[in-house]
């Protein structure tokens, strides 16, 4: 699905005046990194609907557009949020560096957690982690001081959630599954809290793992 083009006619209609956070590529069609951009773009426009927004500005078409905000090369790349500029970058990014320009405007879960989030608690001993992963997987390596509880357990062990010495927080690998069971049980009234993103953002942001030898 291509990406749609803003112009300086209705930049304001569809990027300032928009309620979700609206990420815009400057680029031109003579940019060739613009076109090895292309399919991220649509990849993350598509994984992203209903959540924000992606447009593209022609520079050549808009020339006062690009100069109002600070555009030298292109492709360039503005998120706005609320009417308002609020971050950039410049190159052919990969979807994951795009999505992680949007991330902290996009709407969240109930119940996410952020592992700076979720370290904070640790350190206040205000949450438990809970391993959802394969026994096998945990025993290799978890997160510090993480108990192990089955996900398809987890609705029939409800009561040993709420024995843990804090809030429970749980955790899978990528945090899909755990999102879809905090949703779940959250429908039944009973919230519970989990790690956004899983193991795999809780190591991309360099936060430990015990490996029992």
């Amino acid at each position: 699905m291509p990406i749609p083009t803003v112009t300086e006619h209705n930049f304001e209609q569809e990027v300032l005046r928009v309620d979700l956070p609206v990420l815009v590529e400057f680029g031109a069609e003579w940019c060739g990194p613009c076109k090895t951009v292309a399919p991220e773009l649509e990849r993350l426009a598509q994984e992203l609907s209903g959540k924000a927004r992606v447009v593209q500005v022609d520079i050549d078409r808009s020339p006062l557009l690009a100069r109002e905000l600070g555009v030298q090369s292109v492709p360039t790349f503005v998120v706005f949020h609320q009417g308002r500029p609020v971050g950039g970058k410049v190159g052919a990014l990969r979807k994951a560096e795009l999505r992680e320009m949007l991330d902290p405007f996009l709407p969240r879960a109930a119940g996410a957690l952020k592992p700076e989030e979720v370290a904070a608690l640790i350190t206040r001993r205000q949450v438990s982690l809970v391993d959802t992963r394969e026994q096998a997987v945990f025993q290799r390596a978890h997160l510090p001081g993480a108990v192990h509880l089955p996900l398809e357990e987890i609705q029939t062990r409800l009561a040993e959630l709420h024995m843990l010495p804090g809030a429970p927080v749980l955790y899978c690998r990528a945090g899909d599954k755990t999102s879809e069971l905090a949703a779940s049980l959250a429908e039944q009234g009973v919230p519970v809290s989990f790690l956004e993103g899983g193991v795999l953002s809780w190591e991309a942001v360099g936060l430990p793992v015990e490996r029992p030898d």
